[in-house]
């Protein structure tokens, strides 16, 4: 595949209703809105307790920030790096230039296989593009096995946030999804969570021992190796990689890390900034198939590079999917993710899903944001998504047909933009004041008759000039 700069925009699931049409529905629902408070609220409180204890964390943001920014001035040149290194270790390297062909790729693996069945790991990518409806159209069902995109899947709905799927439902409507669309469940299954969990547990593992075909994101991948990491708390992630005989992994082309040792730097970053641990209770990491597997990685693009020629915005692209910034994040906490209407939500979806679609096609987003700057406080690797918001309304509100507001405020703001034409229109003004107070107006003789108020103006004379005798 070649790339290029500027490549065309991304498909799949990164565009819904309009901002304010969606987030109206979305306050109209207390439920939801006391299930995201409680569960933002706890989360913050965590990561709040964690990041405290770290005495470098500035220095840590910096250094993930920095790295980031490497890989995004030198993406070409990983690349290549990273399928050399993938190549040399026995798995085949696909290139996607958007959805479609993501999707493509990765149906024709699967259907070449022969199974009608697929296991998946948690995988914003695959969501992205829209791999599950993909594949139900060859007629080849997958089945997530991370508990919240299970919850989600069962009950026929749309994820909500980025690192907790699920985040809108409390435990009883789990039970309710659990006991309308798990097979087997017990009918009286109650919202305990231990019951939940040992009922995902049971339908899972007979998945795990008798499905070939796993599919999987990363959260990293490192170019200088050709391995690829996922960071989980369930363990379901390992067994998905381990077991199977054939594993896709399809990869967003900004996921790398240029070496093994900058792992180290986002591995204290993300768990803190995401689930508020120290560490992830499960972080596997595969360079290769294992033994009598077959391995295939799929690089998508989807938008990426595109985003990647804007100078304003391409800081986005650093992000590690943490979710710090939704869980601090006003707006989010009162209307959740699916009023968003893309993949991913909140503050960080309001700037990346218009890079990736182009700002015509998700207009409204840039606006769903008070510009407090949580988000800049919180993120990680430090990406200031307050002043982006800017850049984006800026690129929304340019692209917009002139108005006579519109026009009138560009004339300001280029009079504005300069002291010296500035201080021209200030003294203008002050001659026009003067003018309307001493030179007789059309339709009277002197200044001595002018109607009272004696300093009148040139507007008041416009408006009043019908009601002249």
């Amino acid at each position: 595949m070649t790339t290029f700069l500027g490549m065309p925009a991304g498909g799949g699931n990164l565009t819904g209703a309009p901002f304010p049409q969606a987030a109206r529905e979305a306050l109209g629902n207390a439920q939801l809105r006391r299930n995201l408070a409680k569960a933002t609220g706890t989360i913050r409180a965590k990561r709040a307790n964690v990041v405290g204890e770290l005495p470098d964390w500035e220095g840590l943001r910096a250094a993930g920030a920095a790295i980031k920014d490497e890989v995004l001035a030198n993406l070409d040149e990983h690349l290549v790096r990273f399928e050399e290194a993938l190549t040399s270790r026995g798995t085949r390297v696909h290139w996607a230039r958007d959805a479609a062909e993501a999707n493509r790729v990765v149906a024709d693996l699967v259907r070449a296989t022969g199974t009608r069945e697929v296991i998946k790991v948690k995988s914003m990518a695959t969501v992205e593009i829209g791999l599950n409806e993909a594949l139900a159209e060859i007629g080849v069902r997958a089945v997530e096995t991370d508990l919240a995109e299970l919850i989600v899947q069962l009950g026929h709905d749309r994820s909500s946030h980025i690192l907790v799927p699920a985040i809108h439902r409390n435990r009883t409507e789990i039970r309710d999804v659990f006991r309308r669309g798990m097979p087997g469940v017990d009918p009286d299954l109650s919202d305990d969570p231990r019951a939940l969990a040992e009922a995902a547990r049971e339908h899972l593992r007979r998945k795990f021992l008798t499905v070939d075909v796993a599919i999987s994101g990363a959260n990293f991948a490192v170019a200088e190796t050709g391995s690829l990491v996922v960071v989980e708390s369930e363990g379901n992630g390992r067994m998905c990689l381990t077991l199977p005989r054939t594993l896709i992994s399809v990869v967003g082309i900004e996921k790398l890390l240029p070496r093994w040792q900058d792992l180290e730097v986002f591995l204290q970053l993300l768990p803190r900034s995401s689930t508020g641990e120290r560490m992830n209770p499960y972080t596997s990491v595969w360079t290769g198939p294992t033994e009598g597997q077959t391995s295939h990685v799929v690089l998508v693009d989807n938008g990426r590079t595109a985003a990647l020629a804007d100078p304003g915005g391409r800081a986005a692209l650093r992000c590690i999917r943490c979710s710090a910034c939704l869980n601090s994040c006003p707006v989010y906490e009162r209307t959740g993710g699916h009023a968003y209407g893309s993949t991913y939500p909140g503050p960080i979806g309001a700037v990346l899903s218009p890079q990736l679609t182009g700002v015509d096609r998700n207009p409204t987003l840039p606006f769903a944001s008070s510009l407090c700057g949580v988000c800049y406080d919180v993120c990680p690797v430090a990406i200031d998504i307050p002043s982006m918001l800017v850049h984006l309304r800026a690129r929304v509100t340019g692209a917009k047909p002139a108005t006579p507001e519109s026009t009138a405020m560009r004339a300001l703001a280029w009079a504005m933009s300069d002291a010296r034409r500035w201080r021209r229109l200030l003294r203008l003004g002050r001659f026009g004041r003067l003018a309307s107070r001493h030179v007789p107006l059309p339709g009277w003789s002197s200044a001595r008759d002018l109607p009272e108020p004696p300093r009148q103006t040139f507007r008041d004379w416009w408006e009043a000039r019908d009601e002249r005798p």
